[in-house]
């Protein structure tokens, strides 16, 4: 687990001015129907590339309804074929990677591991197959949370199921606190108040906080990747997703935050950052998938299967292509 910080110094909401286009100029980017091509004017080759992938949640077991266990193999291996012929830096897995049973890492891990590149795990509320830290090794991840660099971005790696009944022991401290979470949505009538939800503790929101800061100095641009979404308002949301909004929003250099959990998708844009929930590749007959690539002034996300394709300028509302 990460050390944890001292909290920094409040955050101030004026940071909004350290990035993005001027408002004339993200207004002009983000016309409505602009063509794709647009998207990468004379050509030039973006600094940064990357994959991302949401809930392959391979399970073998029957298919429930739209989701299909058995078929997550196949368009796994697709994906990981697929990157492997782009020129990528790295590649995310935004959490549940199986379901259900503690052999379906065994199905899937050698597929993950054929790609030739960087790979990075997010937990999802459906690895919890077995207990953490066995979890974490499964994955090869080095803590439930933390952050790497790349070509002038910082990606955090934020784990939402921190406080949760189904990653915690039972009457441990995070364990009880989800249920008090929990039951405190429920009585407020918020629809988030779900077993299959989670939250992210004190300790995890100091040292968020101090890697933003330490981020914000340094001049680079940030994407925080999680399972749970946290804005706009959901079923799926974390627990304590308004305030997390609050936190990322106040730092001008916070570009995005990326998820899965909700397998429909969704996307939402607020205090200058965009919220992109990436459709889940478990209930799909065709897949879902993308690439990711990071200009100085957007995002541009190709999408695979049914993942649409979505221009995301800093600073503007992001627009299908």
């Amino acid at each position: 687990m990460p050390s944890q910080p001292t909290p920094s110094t409040p955050h101030s909401p004026s940071r909004r001015r350290f990035l993005g286009l001027s408002a004339g100029a993200a207004a002009a980017f983000a016309v409505a129907g602009a063509p794709a091509a647009s998207a990468n004017p004379g050509n030039a080759a973006p600094p940064l590339r990357f994959g991302v992938i949401a809930d392959c949640q391979y399970a073998d077991k029957p298919d429930r309804g739209v989701r299909l266990y058995r078929q997550s193999i196949g368009k796994l291996q697709e994906a990981v074929t697929t990157l492997n012929q782009e020129d990528l830096r790295f590649a995310l897995h935004l959490g549940d990677f199986v379901d259900e049973f503690p052999e379906s890492f065994d199905a899937v891990t050698p597929i993950w591991e054929q790609l030739r590149m960087s790979k990075f795990h997010v937990l999802g509320n459906h690895d919890f197959q077995m207990p953490r830290e066995e979890v974490l090794a499964a994955m090869n991840m080095p803590a439930s949370y933390h952050h790497f660099r790349r070509n002038g971005w910082r990606f955090i790696v934020v784990d939402t199921n921190d406080i949760s009944t189904y990653g915690n022991p039972e009457g441990s401290a995070n364990y009880e606190l989800a249920r008090q979470m929990r039951a405190e949505l429920q009585a407020a009538g918020k629809p988030n108040g779900h077993t299959w939800n989670g939250g992210v503790s004190p300790q995890q929101l100091a040292w968020i906080e101090q890697t933003l800061e330490t981020a914000h100095k340094l001049g680079e641009k940030v994407v925080l990747n999680s399972h749970h979404p946290v804005f706009p308002l959901d079923q799926h949301n974390a627990y304590n997703d308004a305030e997390l909004v609050d936190l990322v929003s106040s730092y001008d250099n916070v570009v995005a935050w990326l998820n899965g959990h909700n397998h429909a998708g969704n996307y939402g844009f607020t205090g200058g950052t965009h919220f992109i929930t990436f459709k889940g590749m478990l209930d799909t007959t065709v897949n879902s998938y993308a690439t990711v690539q990071a200009y100085d002034d957007r995002l541009v996300i190709e999408g695979f299967g049914r993942e649409p394709n979505r221009i995301v300028p800093i600073g503007a509302p992001a627009y299908e292509a």
